[in-house]
């Protein structure tokens, strides 16, 4: 499986601490990995608080399981792999949502000025939201964190097909929540 682009070192003895059952090791490896497995679980499930569930109970089970660790990976890659396991299980729970919901067209304002960079990555994060969750999960688990079709698709417990058609249909529907010009995405 490829991985997210970055990793998150970790000292080998606060490892060991941690897998030793020291309680104030894994507070310190909590506290490193807290925020990158809350956005994992805010990107694929929408919800602040589910993602908030979703991290305490991926960090009970990291708890719980740290003595599996055998060091022949990143410790992050084993963690966010427990983390992603924990919101895909969230999101089976929900309604199944096959498809890409209508979204309104959005409103023309010719004479605005081109957005800053955070104008756009607050524009992108709106629109994001806007997908359903198992497309919005497509999604970030194939451009954010480098998953393949087929890593998505046994993730998600779908299809190869599945995970690339619901790529597509986010691809297109964030083209209209974004107003961007097909044709000058072409020659970029």
């Amino acid at each position: 499986m490829t991985g997210s682009s970055f990793a998150i070192d970790v000292p080998d003895s606060l490892l060991r601490r941690a897998r030793g059952g020291e309680a104030a090791a894994f507070e310190q490896v909590y506290r490193r990995f807290e925020r990158p497995v809350y956005t994992l679980g805010l990107r694929l499930l929408g919800d602040p608080e589910e993602a908030m569930d979703m991290l305490q109970d991926a960090m009970l089970k990291v708890c719980r399981r740290i003595g599996e660790f055998r060091g022949e990976s990143p410790f992050w890659g084993w963690l966010r792999q427990i983390a992603l396991n924990e919101a895909l299980m969230r999101l089976r729970r929900r309604a199944p949502l096959d498809f890409v919901a209508e979204v309104p067209e959005p409103q023309h304002d010719d004479d605005a000025a081109l957005p800053s960079r955070a104008a756009d990555g607050a524009a992108l994060e709106r629109a994001l939201a806007q997908l359903p969750d198992v497309t919005r999960s497509v999604l970030w688990l194939y451009h954010a964190e480098g998953f393949t079709h087929e890593e998505i698709a046994a993730q998600m417990g779908r299809t190869v097909s599945f995970s690339k058609s619901q790529l597509m249909r986010g691809i297109r529907r964030l083209r209209v929540l974004l107003d961007v010009d097909v044709e000058v995405m072409a020659h970029v």
